[in-house]
């Protein structure tokens, strides 16, 4: 599966994940699927509301969730929340043992991006396997 992603978006996640640094950032993922294309259309940063350590967890606002799935259906275009992203402050932009535990919806895509001081913003694309064993890698596509 391939997910694109425009430079406007990729900027957009970078500068959120700086921010946040050292704190994870999250935010919501909107765009279509289409056979094995994800095309990311819209990203909406949230809050982190986590009640763990914010440098190591992270937990979306569920009334962003909400407000942006009530958006999408009142559309009714076909684009709809399609994932959902996260930093990971001096780690690698890949899931970790945590992410693993609360992919809950295998067919959402993951976008981790690792964020460090003095380093440009690397961005990993991923999809929980449907039996939540793994994830898997998918390619990710900026223009």
């Amino acid at each position: 599966m391939k997910v694109q992603l425009s430079n406007e978006l990729n900027a957009m996640l970078s500068e959120h994940a700086q921010a946040d640094y050292p704190n994870e950032c999250c935010g919501l993922l909107v765009g279509s699927i289409q056979s094995d294309i994800v095309k990311i259309t819209e990203v909406h940063p949230s809050k982190n509301l986590t009640s763990g350590n914010p440098a190591k967890s992270f937990e979306v606002d569920p009334k962003l969730r909400f407000d942006v799935m009530r958006e999408a259906q009142s559309r009714n275009d076909g684009v709809d929340i399609i994932g959902h992203y996260h930093s990971h402050p001096d780690g690698p932009a890949a899931p970790s043992a945590k992410d693993l535990s609360m992919a809950y919806e295998p067919n959402m895509v993951w976008l981790i991006c690792r964020v460090a001081p003095n380093e440009e913003v690397t961005i990993g694309a991923f999809q929980p396997c449907s039996d939540r064993s793994a994830f898997n890698t998918l390619e990710l596509v900026i223009n």
